[in-house]
């Protein structure tokens, strides 16, 4: 079993209003308070010389997933934006498979900073792990 996995608790606003990811193909398919969940589908074009999945590839998805899920804002309340302090990733294993799946939850959380991990899947395989710290701007 994936280890972020969760239930539900609020509805997803999946607009992703990034330009790169957009480009890149990701789908924003979970957005709640503390909790995000992206995918994207595997192409030819995410391939390195190895024929394997970039390692930026992941790297994006890791740093994309672990800061949206710190920025979650309900509709009624202005969207909130924050920047990369730190992203320490991991890579665990080959990502074979349709799709990769990556998912944050918010470990810490204060007033200008706060904390998440990710884990991007490929079916039942982790494929890689990140911790990261984002400060929100204005």
């Amino acid at each position: 079993m994936n280890s972020l996995n969760t239930m539900p608790e609020e509805p997803a606003g999946l607009s992703l209003e990034n330009p790169y990811l957009e480009w890149l193909g990701v789908r924003l398919v979970e957005w709640r308070q503390g909790y995000a969940e992206i995918h994207l589908a595997m192409a030819d074009r995410l391939g390195n010389r190895s024929g394997r999945v970039h390692g930026g590839v992941i790297c994006t998805l890791l740093d994309s997933v672990c800061g949206y899920c710190g920025q979650y804002a309900p509709e009624n309340e202005p969207p909130r934006r924050a920047v990369t302090l730190t992203l320490t990733t991991n890579f665990i294993d080959l990502a074979e498979g349709d799709t990769l799946i990556a998912k944050a939850v918010v470990e810490k959380q204060g007033k200008s900073v706060y904390f998440s991990r990710g884990e991007v899947w490929s079916g039942d395989q982790l494929v890689a792990t990140a911790s990261g710290t984002f400060k929100y701007t204005r």
